[in-house]
């Protein structure tokens, strides 16, 4: 018997369906970013300088590579999100690259060089990403006995 064979299998777990939908949404809110902030600029922030970015994008402050950050960790998340494993994966990644975007907002907000153009509400939203990271990264699911074993992800592939 495969896993195809098992009661579920093929459907995703609540893992991979939250890793699901941060991707998208996170993907979304890249490209949504751009039509705001457009392409020039790229690494401007709002605390002065020649280049400026005072964008925001629901009281977010954003700048075209804010956006390609987005739209990649979108991208990641949609395609992770096929199997537990990955999903787990990307919370790992979510975890540890929104952790860190949160210690560089608490050095970098109102300095020049802050190439992301950050501010508190982006600081508030990247602890949370990283603690949703960490529940999807660790969170328990079930497990369902199979011939080979527990098969926690219904999906080897």
């Amino acid at each position: 018997m495969s896993t195809a064979d098992l009661p579920g299998a093929g459907k995703r777990g609540w893992p991979q369906l939250l890793a699901l939908v941060f991707g998208v949404v996170y993907l979304l809110i890249g490209i949504v970013g751009f039509f705001i902030t457009g392409f020039g600029d790229f690494f401007g922030n709002d605390n002065g300088g020649s280049m400026t970015h005072t964008d925001t994008l629901l009281g977010f402050m954003i700048n075209p590579m804010h956006n390609v950050v987005h739209i990649l960790i979108g991208a990641a998340g949609i395609a992770l999100s096929r199997t537990l494993r990955g999903a787990r994966t990307y919370g790992l990644l979510l975890l540890v690259g929104y952790g860190a975007a949160f210690v560089y907002g608490l050095i970098a907000i109102d300095k020049d060089w802050d190439f992301l153009n950050l501010n508190w509400a982006d600081n508030i939203l990247h602890l949370v990403t990283a603690l949703i990271g960490a529940v999807i990264a660790f969170g328990p699911v079930r497990t369902v006995a199979t011939g080979r074993g527990p098969d926690v992800s219904l999906r080897t592939r």
